[in-house]
């Protein structure tokens, strides 16, 4: 089990980016969120089996079709436990 936060910046805000990753992310069953920053990023953190998480990873350098992604930061991090996927970084989605 495996954790990694992506930061995704261009035009990836308003383009189904998020319920799009979140698709992804359950049918690889790996747990986190997605969310719209303020400063017009995208914010996502995976945790799951190494490889799924690498193929989400892998997914956020391009995105939906309709995205422009034009940069990302990878970081990885130690597990919390997530339980499901949502959009938006919520309390049920923490592992707390």
């Amino acid at each position: 089990m495996i954790r990694t936060r992506v930061l995704v910046g261009g035009r990836v805000q308003g383009v189904s980016f998020r319920e799009s990753c979140r698709g992804l992310a359950q049918r690889h069953g790996v747990t986190g969120w997605v969310r719209n920053r303020p400063d017009g990023r995208v914010e996502a953190v995976f945790e799951g089996p190494a490889d799924d998480v690498r193929d989400l990873v892998e997914w956020m350098r391009h995105g939906p079709e309709s995205a422009v992604v034009e940069d990302i930061v990878v970081r990885d991090e130690q597990p919390e436990g997530l339980d499901g996927f949502v959009i938006g970084a919520t309390s049920s989605a923490t592992g707390r």
